[in-house]
């Protein structure tokens, strides 16, 4: 069965209820078999992309997972981008801001990590998490270190959306194509990836007491998250609400999100000059002739 991405894209001026979007789908593959089968063709088609997209250097494609905890974020980037080159990729995650970090604008810790020409920059969670986190809990907005008259709760998101959109319009005019993937995680698959974190031994070191803490939060998260789906997805940085109960199925559809925007830029090999090509062949006359010399 194919996958369409579109009927995950957030369109502007439709408004999103995360209610109203599924967080499991009926399945891409029909076994484990044709599921590893389907992932690897994709892998290996975003490894050949990836090539071109290095060698023609024309633009730049920044990847941003968002989700709740236990979304399958670090499993989506590990299965996806397993066959990236990483002289071309860089992955970029995003905790707690530091102390310098506190001491510049919310974007930018994010902004000296954005993926140069010919590169992929996944980020895991991102600058969003200023309007998501530390809109669920305002002590942390407080604690940033901004002006009372700045930090108004008011008026403070919209400005930070629109700061982000502003970013996210300037990044497109300068060639860095912007893809915003949402694991769309239900609570109930989150409590049971979070047991088996406490029950399998290799598991243990993902959980902490925190992240049973902020599923106390679960609806302001929801309700965050929706504003920002709302506000922030546009034609040039669009959003995609993926569901991730299942971490197989979210894992294909992501690969193919993936696949989707780099087939979409216009790339190309660079060529070959007549200079260049002269000079290629005195270089293999000089080859073929060692060669010759070695065996003769």
């Amino acid at each position: 069965m194919k996958i369409k991405t579109q009927d995950f894209r957030v369109h502007p001026g439709k408004k999103v209820k995360l209610g109203d979007w599924p967080t499991v789908v009926k399945h891409y593959f029909e076994s484990k078999d044709e599921y590893k089968e389907l992932l690897a063709k994709h892998v290996a088609e975003l490894s050949s992309l990836q090539r071109l997209h290095y060698a023609s250097n024309r633009y730049a494609l920044l990847l941003i997972f968002q989700g709740m905890d236990a979304a399958g974020k670090d499993g989506a980037i590990r299965h996806v981008m397993s066959g990236v080159n990483p002289q071309g990729c860089q992955v970029s995650s995003f905790k707690q801001p530091s102390a310098d970090e506190l001491a510049h604008d919310f974007l930018w810790r994010t902004t000296r990590r954005l993926p140069a020409r010919g590169n992929i920059g996944i980020f895991n969670r991102s600058y969003y998490e200023e309007v998501l986190i530390a809109k669920v809990h305002p002590e942390i907005l407080r604690a940033e270190g901004l002006p009372a008259e700045l930090r108004d709760e008011k008026n403070i998101w919209n400005e930070r959306y629109q700061s982000i959109t502003n970013l996210e319009r300037h990044l497109y005019r300068n060639g860095t194509r912007t893809i915003k993937i949402f694991l769309h995680l239900s609570k109930e698959e989150q409590r049971k990836r979070f047991l088996e974190r406490i029950e399998e031994a290799d598991k243990n070191w993902k959980f902490t007491t925190a992240d049973v803490h902020e599923r106390k939060y679960w609806e302001h998260y929801v309700h965050a998250y929706e504003d920002c789906l709302n506000l922030t997805t546009t034609r040039h940085a669009p959003w995609y609400i993926v569901p991730a109960d299942d971490k197989e199925n979210a894992r294909l559809i992501v690969s193919q999100i993936v696949l989707d925007a780099l087939s979409g830029l216009k790339m190309a090999y660079p060529k070959t000059t007549e200079k260049r090509r002269l000079e290629l062949q005195s270089i293999r006359k000089l080859l073929t002739k060692g060669s010759k010399d070695k065996n003769g």
